[in-house]
Formats: structure tokens, sequence, C-alpha cells
């Protein structure tokens, strides 16, 4: 047995972010092309609005997914984060609509681009396990606009990674909601969490 504390949040974020770094560029674009085609197995309702996110230090890249999601007529939006305190607003996007850039090294719609609140959550994940928790990136941005979201109406959340990223279990904390679904190269995972 062993004495060892478990890890922190920190140690496991450095860890799976760390793995995520290392994934060659190859590698890359096939796990995105593979998440796309996953996303033709989710069952969402017609025309739902779903925030994406464009790739930043690493994430696999949600652009292909997105597409196929806009060509099966559903609308885009994409996050912005407006302060460190302020829970992330999405503004409605098209592919091809222009961008501007933004804190973070995010690249965000113009201000000019309607608010919304987005039915689906596709959400990038620094590590996560097959229960559907996760870690993002410690400022609790995701965490804050969910949590804002869920209690205004429904909402489905999908976690999207490279399977490097996952590990055995998320130390979850009581606020914490899980995924629902996890898309990585590796497959689709259903989290089991009853909600």
């Amino acid at each position: 047995m062993s004495d060892a504390a478990p890890a922190s949040k920190a140690d496991l974020r450095a860890a799976a972010l760390a793995r995520r770094a290392a994934v060659p560029a190859e590698a890359r674009a096939a796990a995105a092309d593979r998440v796309a085609a996953l996303v033709e197995t989710l069952d969402l309702p017609a025309g739902a609005l779903v925030s994406g996110f464009l790739p930043i230090r690493g994430e696999i890249d949600a652009q292909p997914a997105m597409a196929r999601l806009a060509a099966r007529g559903h609308r885009l939006c994409l996050p912005v984060i407006l302060d460190d305190r302020t829970t992330m607003i999405f503004r409605a996007w098209t592919p091809g609509d222009p961008l501007e850039p933004a804190r973070f090294g995010l690249s965000v719609p113009p201000e000019t681009a309607p608010v919304v609140d987005p039915a689906v959550m596709l959400v990038p994940l620094a590590a996560f396990d097959r229960r559907g928790f996760r870690i993002g990136y410690g400022k609790g941005h995701y965490d804050r606009a969910i949590a804002r979201i869920a209690a205004a109406g429904p909402l489905l959340e999908i976690g999207i990674a490279f399977a490097c990223q996952e590990i055995e279990r998320v130390p979850d904390e009581p606020h914490d909601r899980p995924m629902r679904v996890v898309l990585t190269e590796a497959g689709r995972i259903d989290c089991g969490a009853d909600r």
C-alpha cells in the first residue's frame, strides 16, 4: 500500500498537458478528423446551437467537427472571455466569419456578433476520466459558463481531447458537472454519471 498523497489537480493537469504537447503534428490532424467523424454519432436536436472552440496551447482541433456540425444544420458560436472574474460568454459564429485576437491567445467573433447561449457545448479538456469529470486550465471559465447555462435549461456537454489526456480519476468536487460524452481519436466515451 502506498503512502503517497493523491496527485493534485495541478499535477494531473501538468502531466496531461505534457502528454498532449508530445502528440506529433501528423497524429494531431488524424485525431481531429477522427473526432469529426465521431460527431456523426451524436444525437443532437435539429438545428441546435453548438459552442465550439479554436485550438490554443496544443488543444485538439475542433474545427473539422464544427464544420461537420454546420453541414448538418447546426448553428455555431465561440467562447469569449471578458475578464478573469466574468463568466465566459458566447458569440454567434459561422466558419469563414471574421475573428479578432483576444485574451489568452484566443480568436473571437467581433463585438457586433450576437451573444447567445448554446444548447450543446464542445469543451476542451486538459485532463478527463471515464466518468466525464474534467480538469480545465484552472481559471473556472468553463465551470461558470456551464453552471450558468445549465441553470437556465438543458445543456449537453461534450468533451473533446486526445486519448492521452485520459487519467484514472479526476478529483471531483460537489459543484463539478461531468461531461455526458467525451470524444477522442480512440473513440466515443459515453460517461455514466447520472444527472
